[in-house]
């Protein structure tokens, strides 16, 4: 089951394929490319702060064009945004609680949630964000676009800034929220470390959809590296 479907999307005018693929209930599907391929842009236009100059994106099979990013959030799209971007005066807690529509005890549910599958955002939740390690606030920012009990969880660069040995234990959680039966759309330069927690893959490069296959399969390939990396 499709719950993202992205269909000959352009973003802006390029010459190379179009953009489309699919993330199913319960997939990791990664976004590769160097910078400037248009991975933020693919998020940004699922998220509905840009507009596709063609082509449509579907949410459980309906069209999110007229829908404004409030909207699409309530129709069950979680946002992590590259930078982490905490409310850095906040509490962990208060980050997580105003992330949140549900009433006080489905919140307080979550929260549980977020804190079981980071542990040490429970040792640190009196404690503001900006005190944080840039490890620890990645963890709240994934756990924060959790807190909306999305379908679908986007996550722009969550390795940025961190050690190998970290980027590795927080992409290795996205496989626990995809069991549970998020629909995860990562966007990464990390190309070994997204591969590797990926179903699927879909490279990009100047806007346009060059390549898209399984994970395991394209990482054999030095030449789809290469090209994710802009060194073709």
């Amino acid at each position: 089951m499709s719950i993202l479907e992205l269909r000959e999307v352009r973003l802006r005018d390029t010459r190379g394929n179009r953009i489309g693929f699919q993330v199913g209930k319960g997939e990791i599907v990664t976004l590769l490319g160097a910078n400037g391929a248009g991975k933020t842009s693919v998020m940004r236009a699922i998220i509905g702060e840009l507009s596709p100059a063609s082509g449509s994106i579907r949410l459980d099979g309906s069209d999110l064009a007229a829908l404004a990013p409030h909207r699409r959030a309530r129709a069950g799209i979680g946002y992590c945004p590259a930078g982490r971007r905490v409310f850095a005066g906040m509490s962990v807690t208060e980050n997580l609680q105003v992330a949140s529509f549900a009433d006080v005890k489905e919140r307080m549910r979550r929260i549980d949630e977020a804190m079981a599958l980071f542990p040490q955002l429970q040792t640190y939740a009196r404690t503001a964000a900006w005190r944080l390690s840039g490890g620890q606030q990645q963890m709240l920012a994934i756990a924060r676009a959790l807190m909306a009990g999305p379908r679908l969880l986007l996550l722009d660069e969550p390795s940025l800034g961190l050690a190998p040995i970290l980027v590795a234990e927080l992409l290795a959680k996205l496989r626990q929220v995809a069991a549970a039966g998020t629909a995860v759309l990562l966007a990464e330069q990390n190309i070994g470390a997204a591969l590797n927690v990926a179903d699927r893959a879909v490279l990009l490069a100047e806007g346009a959809q060059v390549a898209e296959g399984f994970a395991a399969e394209m990482a054999r390939r030095p030449d789809l590296a290469a090209l994710a990396m802009g060194f073709a």
